[in-house]
């Protein structure tokens, strides 16, 4: 049985890795942001994930309580641990401390996952949430964690962020060695082998599913931190026979090949050439080829960055590149920037891929998470939150102090297979899924509310922090009752922008047609009948196309002839 565990484990990493290849982090430090703020980006990309805003107050617990442990993915029960005295409260992927964490999953060697673990990577996030005041802290919780329960996933990168500092961690499991003493069977390799890196001051980095981390200083704690037997677990699996000094995380334990290239390292290229004018000499890696021209791991910008930028390069599709998604035939006649799954696809007996960029269909929810240097954290921190699509969503701004979330991004107001009208999740899904039909044209009307929201919400905080750092002088409480009533408010009002940009959509593009409209007002004849709509038509690379597949089948007769 044992046996047929170890097989499944192992064919859901590969799985997760090869075909999921879900998630993007991008890491920009205090130095290198325009208001000198820690921020991570995570877009939570899964087919079977629901997007909804966690949230998990703060609460005081006895001596000897045990938390159950779920995995994160599939709710599956891991085992029990012991619970803390006190655990603070976290909202989504960021506590009331300002310590947020994202993740991706790059999957790596899969021998070396372990069946008998008890914390899963999704678990790892929340629990160091819960009991964490620090970045660093996180690290050190989590390197614990795994260490006496066992990592119950396949390979891992995480951000961990501060206000203060921002870190890469990197992680994958040491398999399964059971062996029985005293009559009680255990796994010899419990835990996982791990190195976490502080990304300089003034410097960024990024992951999506390809572990990055190669050599990193063996005797500097306080930018580097790793699992004690990182380089000799190494050794003693034959995967590694140099010197200490030259060890790469990476090429060790997840080695790069064309997907992890073409599918992965390509979003972290596409926002690296954005801040920065040397990007050109690795975009031949970035295609899956030259794969020992690695990228460093961390990049100076060549311009302060803001969390206005970071939503605009979450809802990257490799735009003016070469493999820009929506330039191809792939795209269709209207520009569509997706493709749907598989990633690769075979014709003619060559196989062939599909590109996978920063901004994806399957996103459940994503987030710009902001740790500015303010005190209380809890009027610090800010986790820009959306759900579904990111070129199709709002960051609405939720406060890491906030008491509660709005109904309409809870838990339990439906889920993948059951529809809620007034879930936010499914507000948000019908728009980007309609728009897919004609998204040339549709998205310009998407784009429109979600910059309206959005720069109406980024002018308003500054407004929101004064008002609640004076109420917090005379009564904190109600300081933290100020800034949740404002986030609830603005994920609830912009939910309803998006059901009536829903509607507004199918009435305006029904039937393939274009009706007429000003400032979202459709236009009537004097006699208050609605005009005539727009007919758009396709564009000349679809007829050319339609033109050579059907040769003279749809061919008209020119006039007088027969």
């Amino acid at each position: 049985m044992r046996k047929y565990m170890f097989i499944a484990a192992v064919l859901m990493a590969w799985w997760n890795a090869a075909e999921i290849l879900g998630c993007t982090n991008f890491l920009v430090t205090p130095g290198a942001s325009v208001n000198g703020s820690s921020m991570i980006t995570y877009a939570a990309d899964s087919h079977v994930l629901f997007g909804e805003l966690y949230f998990r107050p703060a609460a005081d617990y006895p001596a000897g309580t045990m938390m159950d442990v779920y995995e994160w993915d599939t709710n599956r029960f891991l085992g029990r641990i012991p619970q803390v005295s006190h655990t603070y409260s976290v909202v989504g992927n960021i506590n009331e401390h300002q310590v947020a964490i994202g993740e991706t999953t790059y999957g790596g060697r899969t021998e070396l996952v372990d069946t008998t673990g008890i914390v899963d990577y999704g678990s790892l996030m929340y629990i160091a949430l819960q009991r964490a005041r620090t970045a660093r802290e996180a690290i050190h919780i989590m390197g614990e964690l795994v260490a006496e329960f066992g990592y119950a996933s396949s390979g891992e990168s995480f951000s961990i962020a501060d206000p203060n500092e921002v870190w890469i961690m990197e992680m994958i499991g040491k398999g399964t060695k059971m062996v029985n003493e005293g009559g009680t069977p255990y796994n010899q390799n419990k835990g996982a082998v791990w190195v976490a890196v502080r990304i300089p001051d003034g410097y960024v980095s990024a992951h999506a599913n390809q572990a990055r981390i190669r050599q990193f200083p063996l005797n500097d704690p306080e930018n580097c931190l790793y699992a004690p037997d990182v380089i000799s677990f190494a050794r003693e699996m034959g995967y590694y026979d140099g010197p200490d000094q030259e060890f790469s995380f990476s090429d060790t334990y997840a080695p790069v090949d064309f997907s992890g290239a073409r599918f992965c390292e390509v979003r972290v290229w596409s926002f690296f050439k954005e801040i920065n004018d040397d990007m050109d000499q690795y975009f031949a890696y970035a295609k899956g080829h030259e794969l020992d021209n690695r990228m460093p791991l961390y990049i100076k910008p060549n311009r302060k960055i803001s969390h206005a930028d970071l939503m605009h390069f979450m809802r990257d599709h490799l735009e003016g590149t070469e493999l820009d998604m929506s330039q191809d035939a792939g795209a269709g006649p209207f520009g569509l920037p997706y493709r749907w799954r598989p990633l690769t696809w075979e014709y003619d007996g060559k196989t062939y891929c599909n590109e996978r960029a920063t901004a994806t269909q399957q996103t459940g929810f994503s987030f710009v998470a902001e740790c500015r240097p303010v005190k209380p954290d809890y009027l610090g921190g800010i986790l820009w939150f959306g759900v579904d699509d990111a070129a199709a969503s709002v960051y609405v701004p939720m406060y890491c102090g906030m008491t509660r979330v709005p109904e309409s991004y809870a838990v339990g107001n439906g889920d993948l297979l059951t529809y809620s009208e007034t879930s936010a999740f499914w507000a948000f899904n019908f728009v980007s899924n309609f728009s897919y039909l004609r998204y040339n044209v549709m998205m310009e009307d998407v784009r429109q509310v979600q910059s309206e929201l959005e720069k109406k919400f980024i002018a308003e905080v500054p407004a929101i922090d004064a008002a609640a750092a004076v109420l917090h002088e005379t009564d904190p409480a109600m300081a933290r009752e100020f800034i949740t009533n404002y986030s609830v408010s603005m994920g609830d009002y912009t939910v309803q922008r998006y059901r009536d940009l829903g509607h507004f959509l199918l009435v305006k593009y029904m039937d393939g047609n274009t009706k007429k409209e000003e400032n979202g007002h459709f236009l009537r004849t004097p006699e208050g009948y609605p005009m005539m709509p727009d007919f758009p038509g396709y564009p000349e690379s679809w007829k050319e196309n339609v033109v050579k597949d059907t040769g003279k089948k749809l061919r008209v007769p020119e006039s007088g002839s027969h």
